[in-house]
């Protein structure tokens, strides 16, 4: 059920307590899960996504690979891998550019997934946390974005609450002194 917020103008769902509650528990938990990634291969001088992106298997897997026979291309990906998570995980965590960070973190898992699909008759050398077909768990927290995308929590708990208010108050007062 959408409703008009009185303070907005836009339409925000009208969420119960308990809806509200797990809703930003779950953008919370993902974000912890970004940022703690993140922290952890920044803080690591040994990390490379080297060993993950030449275990690439399926129809993906020479342009996976093809990024560690470059050591230019390597660094950036892996740059990016860090910082990307660091940010998505901040953003996730303080309901920043929730929408952004959601989209941003999807298209980061579906990275992960297609380079190292959980599919019949692929083998890794990598131990693997269990046994998966098709589903793992960068479906499933890709997914879980993807709810979030759609309930945007960070405009009613969170940093976008502020803003975006300061963005429709400033498009207000344009047309106020427009008149």
């Amino acid at each position: 059920m959408l409703k008009k917020s009185k303070t907005t103008g836009t339409d925000l769902p009208g969420f119960t307590t308990p809806q509200l509650t797990a809703l930003v528990i779950l953008r919370v938990l993902i974000g912890w899960h970004f940022l703690y990634e993140g922290i952890v291969k920044l803080i690591n001088p040994y990390w490379s996504a080297a060993g993950f992106l030449l275990e690439s298997k399926g129809l993906f897997a020479g342009i996976f690979t093809s990024v560690v026979a470059s050591p230019t291309a390597l660094q950036i990906v892996d740059f990016l891998n860090v910082w990307g998570l660091i940010a998505i995980g901040l953003g996730l965590i303080l309901g920043c550019l929730t929408n952004i960070a959601s989209i941003a973190g999807m298209v980061l898992l579906f990275l992960y997934y297609i380079c190292n699909p959980p599919f019949l008759g692929l083998k890794y050398t990598m131990p693997a946390e269990g046994s998966y077909l098709i589903v793992n768990k960068n479906l499933i927290e890709l997914f879980a974005l993807l709810v979030l995308v759609f309930f945007p929590t960070g405009k009613i708990i969170g940093l976008d609450r502020l803003i975006f208010k300061q963005k429709i108050t400033a498009i207000e007062t344009v047309k106020i002194g427009g008149k």
